[in-house]
């Protein structure tokens, strides 16, 4: 099965910026919303923000402002710049699509690999 592919993350100082990128499977029937959430040690996997196949954004008011998400529908792909960030920021940061694999079927969900994101001076 082909797995997304997911690419961006690194250190950055506090302040800096940082362009995350993930790819969904190409033979697809159909892609609707995509996302991107992050986890920090310790805690939770949360919502960053989503946007929708008809491009309505939706973020976390701790990134609102700050970070955009954008897609790529021609190249399924989903897009996550990230400016002025914060050491609050630090966490693994993982896509997500809703996807159709066939022409009858349902969307179902699935995760890219996860991408480390560092803020430290």
């Amino acid at each position: 099965q082909v797995h997304a592919v997911e690419s961006g993350g690194g250190l950055v100082q506090p302040g800096g910026s940082l362009r995350l990128s993930c790819a969904a499977p190409g033979s697809i029937f159909g892609i609707g919303i995509m996302g991107w959430y992050r986890q920090a040690p310790g805690k939770q996997r949360d919502l960053v923000a989503t946007i929708n196949s008809g491009g309505s954004t939706n973020y976390a008011d701790s990134v609102k402002g700050r970070f955009t998400i954008s897609r790529d529908n021609a190249r399924n792909t989903v897009y996550l710049q990230m400016n002025t960030l914060k050491p609050e920021d630090t966490a693994v940061y993982y896509c997500n699509a809703n996807i159709r694999t066939s022409r009858s079927g349902t969307y179902t969900s699935w995760w890219g690999q996860g991408t480390q994101v560092t803020v430290s001076s």
